[in-house]
């Protein structure tokens, strides 16, 4: 029973886990369905600064929960005691909820950069955005790219000069 116990907590540790990791992301490379196929507002820019940062992870009380939950159980089945097996129970739900929380604090962190930028009428505008594929350096031209209040930065894309044959007559 106890075995049996053991492999279901460590299961539903593993599956919390997974679950909390995936919940969020600041990713410039992952667009949320409601944000596609929607019209942006594009603006030109260009870098001034760069530095990492990292964006906080979320504490919305899943982690403790679920922490709180298994260590109460894994807590319960220690002792055949029933004084001691509540003591342990509660004692257990403690540490897990604490354990828990902090592991959802930490799995939901994200390195991310801080984009100093100046816009082509002079003003000076700061994003943070978790790393992406993309690599920022002074200078470069960029796009801010925003969507339903929410923005990204993108590296310009190259534009290649018209050829005389191409050219409107």
């Amino acid at each position: 029973m106890k075995q049996v116990m053991q492999v279901t907590l460590k299961s539903v540790a593993a599956v919390s886990l997974c679950v909390l990791a995936a919940c969020s992301t600041t990713s410039p490379d992952v667009i949320k369905p409601e944000n596609a196929q929607r019209m942006s507002q594009v603006e030109d820019a260009v870098v001034l600064n760069v530095r990492p940062v990292v964006i906080e992870g979320s504490q919305s009380g899943g982690g403790a929960v679920t922490g709180g939950v298994l260590g109460g159980a894994a807590g319960m089945g220690a002792s055949s005691n029933n004084r001691s097996s509540a003591m342990i129970g509660v004692a257990g739900a403690v540490v897990g909820a604490v354990v828990g929380n902090a592991v959802e604090r930490f799995g939901t962190r994200e390195d991310a950069i801080e984009i100093l930028l100046q816009t082509a009428n002079g003003q000076r505008r700061s994003i943070v955005q978790a790393k992406g594929n993309e690599t920022f350096n002074p200078g470069d031209a960029v796009i801010l790219v925003t969507t339903g209040g929410k923005t990204r930065v993108m590296l310009a894309p190259k534009v290649a000069a018209p050829s005389a044959a191409s050219a409107p007559r």
